[in-house]
């Protein structure tokens, strides 16, 4: 299903359920009950309740968002390190510099197709992409430099190696869920209850109050989606972008 249509049922059905619950609890209600005998405390604290669940949404936003930033940067740091290689390894002989560059677009033509869809899918990275980055690190490191001038090269391309396998490390820990089920316990029950308060101010089914009841309701189902969909960076609606790849090595695609 798509995800758009997800929220859009999800928007849809909290407006329901909170019109038709208003409905039900007018129909039973008391023939004296007056709507204008709220008491203040009540009011009070239906108002701090909202508040609290207003922080608890924004700091969840805001977790989800670094976390999905995050990922875009492992992604970046990982394809700019491979590049440095690509382009220093120039000072190497022929040979060595075709069989790096060659391990180095057949790592980068795997993410790009294969692990992009793994991790997607999976929500983890794959054994072979690992293994092609361990032939990159052998044909790097392995190559005993004959003067001066690939001297100084080597340490360089060790480090841009070892850059590259860190944030591979942190892309593939990056793939899964990053809110806790407690998390999400709290932010649903949280909308349980803030929902819930409106029928505590004793509302009724004028047009203007079912309006507010239920856009208010759809506000919360939409930031509460928004926090599903930046929950896994790789793998829904919004996804980190492998873009960085794509630039940087535009015949991975291919």
């Amino acid at each position: 299903m798509p995800e758009w249509l997800v929220l859009a049922l999800a928007m849809l059905a909290a407006c329901v359920v909170v019109v038709a619950i208003t409905f039900v609890r007018h129909r039973g209600a008391a023939v004296d009950e007056d709507p204008s005998e709220t008491p203040d405390v009540i009011e009070y604290m239906t108002m701090w309740i909202g508040v609290v669940y207003a922080i608890v949404l924004g700091l969840a936003i805001a977790g989800v968002w670094e976390a999905r930033s995050a990922a875009q940067d492992h992604v970046q740091a990982e394809a700019q390190a491979l590049h440095e290689i690509d382009e220093r390894v120039r000072v190497y002989p022929v040979d060595v510099r075709d069989r790096v560059r060659a391990d180095v677009n057949a790592y980068v033509g795997h993410v790009v197709t294969i692990e992009w869809r793994a991790m997607r899918d999976h929500g983890s990275v794959t054994a072979h992409g690992t293994e092609l980055l361990r032939r990159v690190r052998v044909d790097v490191t392995d190559y005993e430099p004959v003067n001066d001038f690939e001297a100084q090269a080597y340490q360089p391309l060790v480090d841009q190696v070892a850059a590259a396998d860190q944030a591979r490390t942190a892309r593939a820990d990056a793939t899964g869920p990053t809110m806790p089920g407690v998390v999400w316990f709290g932010l649903i029950a949280g909308a349980v209850i803030t929902i819930g308060m409106v029928f505590a101010l004793q509302i009724r089914r004028t047009p203007r109050e079912l309006v507010l009841a239920g856009l208010f309701s759809a506000l919360i189902a939409f930031l509460l989606f928004l926090i599903w969909d930046f929950d896994a960076p790789y793998s829904r609606g919004i996804t980190a972008s492998m873009e960085p790849f794509m630039r940087l090595f535009p015949q991975a695609g291919g």
